[in-house]
């Protein structure tokens, strides 16, 4: 819960000062090209509605919450340092909402962090929705046409995100803001580990039953890899994840393990299954109990990648980020 909280305290560090930056509506029309969808906007959307939880924060993160009628869909708990903006938003479902309490919200603009946002069991097509006036976005790395997504997913990625909704609601100083911060947290993330000689390999372990379904090489768990410049033993596997074998986890013997906790699949079980089959025992990271929990949040492409990078760094060189804190407190105090 601690880290958590600092996590939590870092990012509205990065974020607060975008609040203070205003909107141009000078900007306008702009027009957006997304997933091979063309759309023009001829003034910033005024009742926005989020499918999505990377979605939903994107908009808090960018101090949008007075232009959102709706939300739905969290994964996980919202961060803490938007709590107060995300509770002034009406929450439309648990899960996707029907298209008569989307539409019943009478919105101007939908956004979603995977194409199953415009299902026909969600908001319907975007391009019934362009037909009744409705602008629509979704994530690029989650195009419904795969040829349309990025091969391999960066963190240029979630930036471009960024930038286009800044774009869309005028906003375009706060995105820029926001981008510069979150590349700046990784600028120091990796002068932290400048030194570090030895690769440490992980496992990215999502879901197990008779398989894994484990983080490959082009999505969020890839992208997050790579940014630690770290071994991803499932490199070679295509695609965000993969399903592989048991046999494939043990045979390849990572230094280090990364849960994914989700509701539906907690953190826990997957430990309960790591440590209570012998087949698994001799695993380096297991008989070290070196493995570190991350919420399932963090590990779609979005805003919380880089804090992601973070708390797996610090788990694997708590050393390295210790004296790094203590020179820094030094210099500061030195300062003043």
């Amino acid at each position: 819960m601690k880290q958590a909280l600092l996590y939590a305290a870092l990012l509205l560090a990065l974020l607060f000062p975008l609040i203070a930056n205003a909107q141009d509506d000078d900007a306008f029309p702009v027009s957006i090209e997304n997933c091979g969808f063309e759309a023009a906007f001829h003034s910033p959307p005024v009742s926005a509605i989020t499918m999505n939880q990377g979605a939903t924060e994107v908009m808090l993160a960018l101090g949008l919450e007075e232009r959102m009628t709706g939300t739905a869909y969290l994964d996980d708990v919202i961060l803490p340092e938007f709590e107060d903006a995300y509770d002034t938003v009406p929450v439309l479902s648990d899960t996707y909402p029907s298209q008569e309490v989307l539409f019943g919200a009478d919105p101007d603009f939908v956004y979603g962090s995977y194409s199953s946002a415009f299902g026909e069991a969600a908001a319907g097509p975007r391009e019934q929705l362009a037909e009744l006036g409705i602008g629509s976005y979704v994530s690029p790395v989650a195009c419904a046409d795969r040829s349309l997504r990025p091969e391999i997913a960066t963190i240029a990625d979630v930036y471009a995100e960024v930038r286009d909704i800044g774009a869309i609601f005028g906003v375009t100083d706060r995105a820029e803001a926001l981008v510069a911060d979150l590349q700046a947290e990784l600028d120091n993330i990796s002068a932290v580990l400048e030194d570090v000689e030895q690769t440490v390999s992980l496992f990215w372990f999502d879901s197990g039953g008779d398989d894994v379904y484990a983080g490959a090489c082009c999505g969020a768990p890839g992208m997050i890899m790579d940014l630690l410049a770290v071994e991803n033993v499932f490199e070679d596997a295509e695609g965000s994840w993969a399903t592989v074998s048991w046999e494939e986890v043990v045979a390849r013997d990572a230094d280090a393990i990364v849960i994914v906790n989700a509701d539906w699949d907690t953190a826990e079980s997957k430990i309960e299954t790591l440590t209570s089959n012998p087949a698994y025992a001799d695993m380096t990271a297991v008989q070290n109990e070196n493995w570190v929990r991350i919420d399932f949040s963090y590990t779609t492409p979005n805003i919380r990648n880089v804090a992601a990078v973070r708390i797996i760094a610090e788990f694997l060189y708590p050393q390295l980020f210790a004296d790094n804190d203590a020179a820094e407190t030094e210099g500061a105090d030195s300062d003043g």
